[in-house]
Protein backbone atom coordinates (compact mmCIF):
# COMPACT_ATOMS: atom_id res chain seq x y z
CA UNK A 1 0.00 0.00 0.00
CA UNK A 2 1.03 3.48 -0.30
CA UNK A 3 2.51 5.58 1.55
CA UNK A 4 0.63 8.87 -0.18
CA UNK A 5 -2.98 7.49 0.92
CA UNK A 6 -4.13 10.67 1.31
CA UNK A 7 -3.37 11.72 -2.80
CA UNK A 8 -5.54 10.81 -5.45
CA UNK A 9 -4.34 7.93 -7.52
CA UNK A 10 -4.43 10.01 -10.82
CA UNK A 11 -4.12 13.72 -11.08
CA UNK A 12 -3.82 16.07 -14.10
CA UNK A 13 -3.47 19.85 -13.88
CA UNK A 14 -3.86 21.66 -16.81
CA UNK A 15 -2.36 19.20 -19.52
CA UNK A 16 -1.95 20.22 -22.60
CA UNK A 17 -0.43 18.20 -25.25
CA UNK A 18 0.88 19.22 -28.78
CA UNK A 19 2.32 17.21 -31.66
CA UNK A 20 4.26 19.02 -34.63
CA UNK A 21 3.83 17.58 -37.90
CA UNK A 22 6.06 19.79 -40.55
CA UNK A 23 4.61 23.08 -40.22
CA UNK A 24 1.56 22.55 -38.37
CA UNK A 25 0.39 21.74 -34.51
CA UNK A 26 -1.76 19.52 -33.22
CA UNK A 27 -3.44 19.91 -29.87
CA UNK A 28 -4.40 16.33 -28.42
CA UNK A 29 -5.58 17.32 -25.22
CA UNK A 30 -6.35 21.04 -24.13
CA UNK A 31 -6.25 21.72 -20.63
CA UNK A 32 -7.47 18.90 -18.91
CA UNK A 33 -7.73 18.95 -15.19
CA UNK A 34 -9.17 15.70 -13.50
CA UNK A 35 -8.60 13.69 -10.15
CA UNK A 36 -9.05 10.27 -9.85
CA UNK A 37 -9.80 8.69 -6.42
CA UNK A 38 -7.94 5.71 -4.75
CA UNK A 39 -10.20 3.00 -5.35
CA UNK A 40 -12.25 4.38 -8.90
CA UNK A 41 -13.15 2.67 -11.37
CA UNK A 42 -12.98 4.90 -14.29
CA UNK A 43 -13.96 5.10 -17.50
CA UNK A 44 -12.77 7.67 -20.41
CA UNK A 45 -14.25 7.36 -23.71
CA UNK A 46 -14.58 9.52 -27.56
CA UNK A 47 -14.04 9.17 -30.70
CA UNK A 48 -10.66 8.06 -32.14
CA UNK A 49 -8.66 11.28 -32.10
CA UNK A 50 -10.84 12.81 -28.84
CA UNK A 51 -7.26 12.28 -26.89
CA UNK A 52 -7.97 9.08 -25.21
CA UNK A 53 -4.82 7.43 -26.07
CA UNK A 54 -2.55 10.24 -25.10
CA UNK A 55 -4.19 11.05 -21.59
CA UNK A 56 -3.33 7.09 -21.10
CA UNK A 57 -0.47 7.47 -22.58
CA UNK A 58 0.83 10.30 -20.30
CA UNK A 59 -0.94 8.81 -16.95
CA UNK A 60 1.72 5.83 -17.81
CA UNK A 61 4.88 8.04 -17.93
CA UNK A 62 4.89 6.80 -21.71
CA UNK A 63 4.64 10.44 -23.04
CA UNK A 64 5.14 13.98 -21.48
CA UNK A 65 2.77 16.71 -21.33
CA UNK A 66 3.82 20.06 -23.68
CA UNK A 67 2.10 22.17 -20.17
CA UNK A 68 0.85 21.12 -17.29
CA UNK A 69 1.02 18.36 -14.90
CA UNK A 70 0.85 14.57 -14.24
CA UNK A 71 0.59 13.10 -11.07
CA UNK A 72 0.04 9.73 -10.09
CA UNK A 73 0.43 7.92 -6.32
CA UNK A 74 1.49 11.60 -5.20
CA UNK A 75 4.50 11.48 -7.39
CA UNK A 76 4.48 13.97 -10.14
CA UNK A 77 6.05 12.48 -13.16
CA UNK A 78 8.01 14.95 -15.21
CA UNK A 79 10.02 15.33 -12.04
CA UNK A 80 11.10 12.14 -11.73
CA UNK A 81 14.70 10.72 -12.92
CA UNK A 82 15.04 8.06 -15.31
CA UNK A 83 15.36 5.77 -12.70
CA UNK A 84 12.70 6.76 -10.28
CA UNK A 85 10.46 7.21 -13.27
CA UNK A 86 11.18 3.29 -14.58
CA UNK A 87 10.45 2.50 -10.43
CA UNK A 88 7.39 4.29 -10.54
CA UNK A 89 5.70 2.95 -14.02
CA UNK A 90 7.25 -0.71 -12.79
CA UNK A 91 5.91 -0.77 -9.08
CA UNK A 92 2.89 1.88 -9.11
CA UNK A 93 1.50 1.26 -12.37
CA UNK A 94 0.02 -1.93 -14.12
CA UNK A 95 -0.79 -2.01 -17.46
CA UNK A 96 -3.18 -3.95 -19.59
CA UNK A 97 -3.70 -3.63 -24.01
CA UNK A 98 -5.40 -4.48 -26.25
CA UNK A 99 -2.86 -7.24 -27.49
CA UNK A 100 -2.00 -9.31 -24.43
CA UNK A 101 1.64 -8.56 -25.31
CA UNK A 102 2.56 -12.22 -23.50
CA UNK A 103 5.80 -14.16 -24.44
CA UNK A 104 5.00 -16.92 -26.53
CA UNK A 105 7.65 -19.57 -25.23
CA UNK A 106 6.74 -19.24 -21.32
CA UNK A 107 4.13 -20.20 -19.59
CA UNK A 108 0.77 -18.37 -17.96
CA UNK A 109 2.43 -18.56 -14.51
CA UNK A 110 6.15 -17.53 -16.26
CA UNK A 111 4.35 -14.57 -17.70
CA UNK A 112 2.28 -13.11 -14.63
CA UNK A 113 5.98 -13.45 -13.19
CA UNK A 114 8.38 -12.20 -15.20
CA UNK A 115 8.04 -8.48 -14.08
CA UNK A 116 9.13 -9.25 -10.64
CA UNK A 117 11.69 -11.67 -11.73
CA UNK A 118 13.55 -9.00 -14.28
CA UNK A 119 13.39 -6.84 -10.79
CA UNK A 120 15.67 -9.64 -9.18
CA UNK A 121 12.45 -10.09 -6.35
CA UNK A 122 12.77 -13.43 -5.38
CA UNK A 123 11.83 -16.22 -7.50
CA UNK A 124 9.82 -18.48 -4.78
CA UNK A 125 7.71 -15.65 -3.52
CA UNK A 126 7.06 -14.49 -6.66
CA UNK A 127 6.16 -17.63 -8.54
CA UNK A 128 3.88 -17.87 -5.41
CA UNK A 129 2.15 -15.10 -5.63
CA UNK A 130 1.65 -15.12 -9.52
CA UNK A 131 0.28 -18.99 -8.63
CA UNK A 132 -2.38 -17.04 -6.15
CA UNK A 133 -3.35 -14.38 -9.06
CA UNK A 134 -4.02 -16.79 -11.66
CA UNK A 135 -5.95 -18.50 -9.04
CA UNK A 136 -7.94 -15.31 -8.59
CA UNK A 137 -8.31 -14.79 -12.28
CA UNK A 138 -9.88 -18.36 -12.86
CA UNK A 139 -6.58 -20.13 -14.20
CA UNK A 140 -5.35 -22.03 -11.74
CA UNK A 141 -5.23 -24.84 -14.33
CA UNK A 142 -4.27 -23.18 -16.91
CA UNK A 143 -0.60 -22.24 -15.32
CA UNK A 144 1.28 -24.05 -17.27
CA UNK A 145 -0.07 -23.35 -20.48
CA UNK A 146 1.62 -21.66 -23.32
CA UNK A 147 -0.35 -18.39 -24.78
CA UNK A 148 -0.79 -20.17 -27.77
CA UNK A 149 -3.02 -22.96 -26.41
CA UNK A 150 -5.12 -20.17 -24.42
CA UNK A 151 -7.92 -17.90 -26.15
CA UNK A 152 -8.38 -14.57 -26.10
CA UNK A 153 -10.04 -14.14 -23.26
CA UNK A 154 -7.76 -16.61 -21.16
CA UNK A 155 -4.54 -14.78 -22.72
CA UNK A 156 -6.06 -11.42 -21.18
CA UNK A 157 -6.78 -12.69 -17.66
CA UNK A 158 -3.06 -13.68 -17.71
CA UNK A 159 -2.76 -10.02 -18.74
CA UNK A 160 -4.70 -8.65 -15.63
CA UNK A 161 -2.89 -10.73 -13.54
CA UNK A 162 0.38 -9.76 -14.50
CA UNK A 163 -1.07 -6.05 -14.21
CA UNK A 164 -2.05 -6.84 -10.38
CA UNK A 165 1.90 -8.31 -9.51
CA UNK A 166 3.36 -5.34 -8.03
CA UNK A 167 0.47 -4.34 -6.27
CA UNK A 168 0.28 -0.83 -8.26
CA UNK A 169 -1.65 2.01 -6.81
CA UNK A 170 -3.28 2.42 -10.25
CA UNK A 171 -4.02 0.48 -13.33
CA UNK A 172 -4.34 1.62 -16.78
CA UNK A 173 -6.13 -0.70 -19.14
CA UNK A 174 -6.48 -0.18 -22.96
CA UNK A 175 -9.23 -1.05 -24.64
CA UNK A 176 -8.64 -4.32 -22.90
CA UNK A 177 -11.66 -5.66 -24.63
CA UNK A 178 -10.80 -5.30 -28.30
CA UNK A 179 -9.90 -8.53 -29.46
CA UNK A 180 -12.42 -10.75 -27.33
CA UNK A 181 -16.08 -11.46 -27.56
CA UNK A 182 -19.30 -10.27 -25.77
CA UNK A 183 -19.14 -13.18 -23.45
CA UNK A 184 -14.99 -12.91 -22.39
CA UNK A 185 -15.30 -8.97 -22.58
CA UNK A 186 -17.55 -9.05 -19.95
CA UNK A 187 -15.49 -11.52 -18.18
CA UNK A 188 -12.53 -9.21 -18.33
CA UNK A 189 -14.32 -6.63 -17.40
CA UNK A 190 -15.91 -8.45 -14.22
CA UNK A 191 -11.96 -9.12 -13.50
CA UNK A 192 -10.78 -5.95 -13.39
CA UNK A 193 -13.47 -4.31 -11.60
CA UNK A 194 -13.01 -7.24 -8.79
CA UNK A 195 -9.50 -7.46 -8.73
CA UNK A 196 -8.71 -3.95 -8.71
CA UNK A 197 -11.04 -3.49 -5.54
CA UNK A 198 -9.75 -6.50 -4.29
CA UNK A 199 -5.96 -5.53 -4.01
CA UNK A 200 -6.74 -1.98 -3.67
CA UNK A 201 -5.78 -0.92 -6.90
CA UNK A 202 -7.38 2.29 -9.07
CA UNK A 203 -8.59 1.64 -12.76
CA UNK A 204 -8.65 3.96 -15.75
CA UNK A 205 -10.03 2.11 -18.63
CA UNK A 206 -9.76 3.57 -21.58
CA UNK A 207 -12.32 2.33 -24.54
CA UNK A 208 -14.43 2.89 -27.64
CA UNK A 209 -17.18 0.19 -26.16
CA UNK A 210 -20.18 1.70 -24.40
CA UNK A 211 -20.84 -2.26 -22.90
CA UNK A 212 -17.02 -1.94 -20.77
CA UNK A 213 -17.80 1.48 -19.78
CA UNK A 214 -21.09 0.93 -18.39
CA UNK A 215 -19.15 -1.20 -15.36
CA UNK A 216 -17.06 1.43 -14.67
CA UNK A 217 -18.17 4.02 -11.51
CA UNK A 218 -17.55 6.89 -13.41
CA UNK A 219 -17.14 7.87 -16.81
CA UNK A 220 -15.37 10.81 -18.44
CA UNK A 221 -15.81 12.01 -22.30
CA UNK A 222 -13.17 13.52 -23.97
CA UNK A 223 -14.15 15.48 -27.61
CA UNK A 224 -11.23 17.21 -29.32
CA UNK A 225 -9.08 17.10 -25.98
CA UNK A 226 -11.26 18.86 -23.85
CA UNK A 227 -13.62 17.26 -21.14
CA UNK A 228 -17.49 17.57 -22.47
CA UNK A 229 -18.87 15.30 -19.46
CA UNK A 230 -17.56 13.58 -16.56
CA UNK A 231 -20.92 11.57 -14.59
CA UNK A 232 -20.67 9.03 -11.38
CA UNK A 233 -22.79 6.19 -11.02
CA UNK A 234 -24.54 5.16 -8.19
Amino acid sequence: MSANGGAPALELRDVRKEYAFGDATVVALDGITLAVPRGEFTAIVGRSGSGKSTLLHLAAGIDTPTAGEVWVDGAELSRLGDDALTLTRRDRIGMVHQFFHLLPTMSARENVALPSLLAGRDERATLARADALLDEVGLAARRAARPHTLSGGEMQRVAVARALLHEPALVLADEPTGNLDTRAAAQVMDLLATLAARHGATVVLVTHSREAAERATRVIELRDGRIVSDTRRA
